[in-house]
């Protein structure tokens, strides 16, 4: 892992001159805590492709992937402040910095992941995508973060009465700390790094992620009860410093903004053939995957609601979103 102080110190647009042209080559560094293969990874690496060829090599994109620049928290504030140049994450830790972005996280907003996709990929995540330009980012694509259901350690989850008592690892998001306790059980925020040991030495009974995170982190090693709820379809957030952004000239911006189009196109295609790849390998590996029925699940959820959907602009905001079709 780098050490942040090189980081830091490491300039922040590393200027080579390519052999044999007359042009600086300016490469940008990418974070994010996946490990290589990941879609998002992958995705990323494509969108940096596009670039270097449209831009004819004056810029490179180099990815760092599996939290070799830190987790999501350490990095976000590592983009905010140019250290780092751009960044995947999920959405919900943007939570308490772009209010919108608390909207896509509630529990059952969307209906499924090609839903959510339409949505994102509109008029609604451009509103969104705004918000962040106050907090020193630019968004470049939302890609998608999948159905994330709960899975833990003791026993399969059917029901409410499943979850009461257990301890389940959230991200670091009020909405989802306030998800769990509606549902019965306790939210344990911390950092993606730390699932795997923390259920393994019991500190918490499980946590709640899609398909590919739970088998690329390895989690149905330990954790081998799979409820899929599918509680959240949380995006994931492709973002890039402003500082970096703030130094390209206008042709470059679109072609960063097309090259952020396609890759998100490309992240569904990835995504998908993910899942079912995802799927067959925990259940060959012995994970028992039950399917509750959503609806108590979903009428746990009105205090939720309630508390974050709390203005007539909120609750217009949520209204759109549901009646994308």
């Amino acid at each position: 892992m780098l050490h942040l102080s090189k980081l830091a110190g490491a300039t922040l647009f590393a200027a080579a001159l390519m052999t044999g042209s007359a042009f600086a080559q300016t490469v940008l560094r990418s974070s994010d805590t996946h490990p290589d293969g990941y879609p998002t990874v992958e995705a990323v690496k494509y969108f940096g492709d596009l670039v270097k060829e449209r831009t004819g090599g004056r810029y490179e994109v180099e990815v760092y992937h599996s939290a070799q620049l830190g987790q999501e928290a350490d990095t976000i504030e590592q983009v905010r402040s140019g250290v780092i140049d751009l960044n995947r994450v999920s959405m919900a830790p943007w939570n308490s910095l772009v209010p919108l972005t608390m909207i896509p996280s509630l529990p059952y907003l969307f209906t499924s992941p090609e839903h959510a996709r339409k949505v994102m990929a509109g008029e609604i995540g451009d509103e969104i995508a705004k918000g962040f330009e106050d907090h020193g980012v630019v968004v470049i694509a939302f890609y998608d973060g999948g159905a994330r259901s709960f899975y833990n350690s003791k026993k399969p989850v059917n029901s409410l009465d499943d979850l009461k008592g257990q301890k389940y690892r959230v991200i670091q998001s009020d909405v989802f700390v306030d998800m769990v306790a509606a549902l019965g059980a306790t939210a344990t925020p911390m950092p993606y790094g730390e699932v795997y040991s923390s259920i393994e030495t019991g500190v918490i009974d499980g946590a709640e992620n899609n398909f590919p995170s739970y088998e690329s982190a390895k989690h149905f090693e330990v954790a081998k009860y799979y409820s899929l709820d599918e509680h959240t379809i949380v995006p994931e957030v492709f973002v890039m410093s402003k500082t970096a952004w703030d130094k390209l000239s206008d042709e470059d911006k679109a072609i960063f903004r097309q090259a952020g189009k396609e890759s998100m196109e490309k992240q569904w295609e990835l995504w998908d053939a993910r899942v079912a790849q995802s799927r067959k390998i925990v259940e060959d590996a012995g994970s028992q995957i039950t399917t509750p029925e959503k609806q108590p699940f979903i009428d746990a959820m009105v205090p939720v609601y309630e508390k974050y959907v709390n203005t007539p602009e909120l609750k217009d905001f949520v209204a759109r979103i549901q009646a994308v079709k």
